[in-house]
């Protein structure tokens, strides 16, 4: 079975006020890898004395419906994570916070604007065409951040030291896309950072994000941006669920969702059951309640 020593992860959050999040977004129906996160999400903030915020993540305001969100939400709370008076954000709302902490950063590193597309460049790695070229700021073009080549470190509480080349891995950050919107990568590290949040619980597929977040961070901390917690925060990051092809679920194809599952008169009790035995946390699917999550990483003191 796949799951986090207790004892280990107690003694490395020693002294650690837990703060973590559940942060979809609403870009389609909740599925059996939501579901495996929340798990994941509540289940250790339980057995740790820590607390969940949620956080809707609708920064990208082309693809994320409100239909979604209120869905997302509904599934939630009659699986049981949630119920109708849990307080949460949408980064939507946060438009004003986001662009003070764009000003604060613009004092502590180089914030240019970039017209390349990415056809225009081979691989992940932004070669930094434009950093030294002056482009002004307008409709079409990015915002970027300049990433130098430090190495950045982090603690995982399942894979252990983990160790991100930015520079190597993307070049320099995108902040804005090129249709004003702000991006995931500065989004959930600007909201991180004013929510004192110091535990993120995730899956695995988003660990090559860890290094640019974690050096955007400190950049952000360094332009005074950020609340009372400690940078970087620690990092669990967990198996996500494939399907029959081996590709990750995914709410493009409404794969595993939770939606469905309800229709067919399957239980919030089994659809957590099927969850947790899929992602290796139980020997088969039994019906595991809400609150009976924390039960699946060990006792709480």
């Amino acid at each position: 079975m796949v799951r986090p020593n207790l004892n280990e992860l107690r003694r490395r959050l020693q002294d650690t006020p837990v703060t973590t999040r559940f942060a979809p977004s609403p870009t389609g129906l909740l599925h059996l890898g939501h579901v495996v996160n929340a798990i994941y999400v509540w289940g250790l903030a339980r057995v740790l004395d820590g607390s969940v915020l949620v956080r809707i993540e609708d920064h990208d305001r082309i693809r994320s419906r409100p239909e979604f969100e209120h869905s997302l939400l509904e599934d939630l709370q009659w699986l049981g994570f949630v119920d109708p008076s849990t307080p949460f954000l949408r980064q939507q709302d946060r438009h004003a916070l986001y662009a003070d902490a764009l000003a604060r950063l613009r004092r502590v590193a180089h914030v240019y604007a970039c017209d390349c597309s990415r056809s225009s460049f081979e691989g992940e790695t932004y070669p930094g065409r434009c950093r030294d070229r002056g482009l002004s700021e307008e409709p079409g073009r990015a915002l970027r951040v300049e990433f130098d080549d430090t190495i950045e470190m982090a603690d995982d509480l399942m894979l252990g030291a983990l160790e991100q080349s930015p520079a190597l891995q993307c070049g320099d950050l995108v902040l804005k896309d090129r249709d004003g919107h702000w991006t995931y990568q500065f989004a959930v590290t600007v909201d991180d950072l004013l929510q004192d949040v110091t535990l993120v619980i995730r899956g695995a597929d988003l660990l090559s994000s860890t290094g640019r977040q974690v050096r955007l961070g400190r950049l952000l901390r360094g332009a005074d941006v950020g609340g009372s917690a400690s940078w970087p925060p620690r990092y669990l990051h967990h198996p996500v669920l494939f399907d029959e092809n081996r590709k990750k679920l995914s709410k493009s194809t409404g794969a595993a969702g939770v939606r469905r599952l309800r229709d067919a008169g399957v239980t919030a009790a089994e659809v957590i059951g099927r969850a947790a035995a899929a992602a290796g946390l139980t020997d088969g699917p039994a019906p595991i309640n809400h609150q009976d999550v924390g039960r699946l990483f060990g006792e709480r003191r």
